[in-house]
């Protein structure tokens, strides 16, 4: 039998707290019978709801914290003030004490990171960690990174992220060898900044074993799913996360309002009901809910603050995902090789082929 999966929750996060967390532990207790978890919150809030999922409270083993961060509160202002006690700090603590395999939050996003970064560190080689996001496209999903922690990067930490998001793609999509682009104003060599396009020249020149540069992809590649793995920096990328959610919710609202403006188009939908069905759920956020933060010495999963039991249940899934399919052994691993690529000689190279 499988080794239980033990992940810890910040029962306080999020715009709705427990209210959502618990609800969605549930629904991911029935899809993964083997997780564990670890609760921390508060205890009037927590304890008196927790009586309402049976199945959650008997897998899970619950840690009172006095402290929550609020979802407006300034990431240094949280570190200071819920360091040690607050259920975001305890969570994400769990992890770097082993208690924990992973941690979810939908709590604040800034202060998060600060704290998955102060208190788990980044891993050997990695100067800056990344949040990697799970992109539906026409073929079916991708991962793309940054979407938001490293504003602006230099080469290096492209090179970076593509080593992180070939890692996570072949921990969640199964790929033995994923292909990478890195995002430009076109695929042409001479375009675009000069840190992407020295990036791409590095990543042509070094022996890679994990995935495969695939060169540049532009905006319009992100739908069409062009390559497994999507790098650029995380003010590009959260730009263009947040434009594919207004335009996903842009569409789905001029849909509903098409559907109701005569009776004949009222008719269609119901005629047409199970292809739009099929459209709302592949356009559904909550499936592809959780954003995992990369490059820190244990992995820790962000939901959206404003998801329901379904989209927090998602996930927890993908923290289950990353442990069960040891995302952070990957990560170690191509790390090594990348590096070892970089400083061999010629000789060296034909005799780790041979």
């Amino acid at each position: 039998m499988a080794k239980p999966i033990h992940i810890s929750l910040d029962v306080m996060g999020g715009d709705s707290g427990a209210e959502v967390v618990l609800p969605g532990a549930e629904i991911a207790l029935l899809r993964h019978p083997d997780t564990r978890f670890l609760l921390f919150g508060h205890e009037k809030v927590v304890l008196p709801l927790l009586e309402k999922y049976p199945r959650v409270r008997d897998a899970s083993t619950f840690h009172h914290c006095d402290v929550s961060v609020a979802m407006d509160a300034k990431p240094s202002q949280a570190l200071k003030q819920g360091r040690w006690r607050s259920s975001m700090w305890r969570s994400i603590e769990a992890v770097k004490t082993g208690d924990a395999d992973v941690a979810v939050s939908a709590g604040n996003t800034g202060a998060l990171m600060a704290m998955s970064k102060f208190c788990l560190r980044t891993m050997a080689n990695i100067e800056r960690p990344a949040i990697a996001a799970i992109w539906p496209t026409t073929r079916g999903e991708s991962v793309v990174l940054d979407v938001g922690a490293t504003i602006g990067a230099d080469a290096q930490q492209l090179i970076d992220f593509a080593i992180l998001g070939g890692a996570m793609a072949r921990a969640l999509f199964g790929i033995e060898k994923p292909t990478v682009g890195l995002l430009n104003i076109g695929v042409e060599e001479v375009k675009g900044l000069e840190e992407v396009r020295t990036a791409g020249r590095l990543l042509k020149e070094t022996p890679l074993r994990s995935f495969t540069y695939a060169g540049f992809v532009e905006g319009d590649d992100l739908g069409k799913g062009t390559v497994d793995v999507v790098v650029t920096e995380g003010f590009a990328g959260n730009i263009a996360l947040k434009t594919a959610e207004g335009t996903a919710k842009q569409i789905g609202g001029y849909l509903r309002s098409a559907m109701q403006r005569t009776l004949m188009a009222r008719l269609g939908y119901l005629l047409a009901r199970s292809a739009f069905d099929r459209l709302r759920e592949k356009m559904d956020p909550r499936k592809v809910n959780g954003g995992v933060f990369l490059g820190l010495n244990g992995i820790v999963i962000k939901s959206h603050g404003g998801t329901d039991a379904e989209g927090f249940a998602s996930a927890i899934g993908l923290a289950y995902d990353m442990v069960r399919n040891e995302l952070l052994h990957k990560i170690a691993q191509d790390l090594i090789h990348y590096h070892r690529g970089r400083f061999a000689t010629p000789a060296d190279q034909t005799e780790g082929e041979s």
